[in-house]
């Protein structure tokens, strides 16, 4: 078995800080999938205000990408890196830029495709994070490729910081809240 970049003694540690990030990386993911389940239901009972609770769960994923990105700084600037650390925030990053994203976009954008064709889109989004995050934990772990500073692919974050970078953007352009997923397809198309 190939060596490991990380130091014996780090083996099994948890280290405070890095995982306090990752945990504010999770818990934002968490409140972004409260929020898109909240809008929805405002939206499906004829409330109003759901497209801002849409825009709270965007600026929630945003916020989990802060997180995300102090997170292995902190680890990286410490030595503070460790195997814990690593499954941590990939568990994290399946919940904040796998799932959120993915349930946000078929609430917006898909659901209204006919059969079950939104959902397949949305859950084949959810599969290529998590598919993307085991093969780079794999790599770390075995010290495949070029290893855990550089990112072979693009990474998942990225890309949920991208959709909801675009939703955001999108969504206050419409005054009609019954606009909202004919706008945001436009805008993704």
């Amino acid at each position: 078995m190939p060596e490991s970049n990380y130091r014996p003694e780090n083996i099994s540690r948890i280290f405070l800080l890095p995982n306090l990030m990752t945990a504010g990386n999770i818990i934002f993911g968490f409140l972004a999938v409260l929020k898109i389940f909240e809008g929805s239901i405002q939206r499906e009972t004829g409330g109003t205000g759901w497209g801002y609770t849409y825009v709270t769960s965007l600026q929630c994923i945003l916020a989990a990408c802060l997180f995300d990105l102090l997170d292995g700084r902190l680890a990286r600037m410490g030595g503070r890196e460790s195997p814990f650390g690593r499954e941590f925030d990939s568990l994290a990053d399946v919940v904040s830029f796998g799932v959120a994203p993915a349930l946000l976009v078929f609430k917006i954008v898909l659901y209204e495709l006919p059969s079950r064709i939104g959902w397949v889109i949305a859950v084949f989004y959810l599969l290529c994070g998590a598919f993307r995050l085991a093969r780079f934990n794999v790599a770390a772990t075995y010290n495949l490729g070029p290893g855990t500073k550089n990112f072979t692919g693009f990474p998942v974050p990225a890309a949920a910081g991208l959709l909801a970078s675009i939703t955001l953007a999108i969504i206050p352009q419409y005054e009609q809240q019954a606009d909202l997923p004919r706008a945001v397809a436009i805008g993704l198309a």
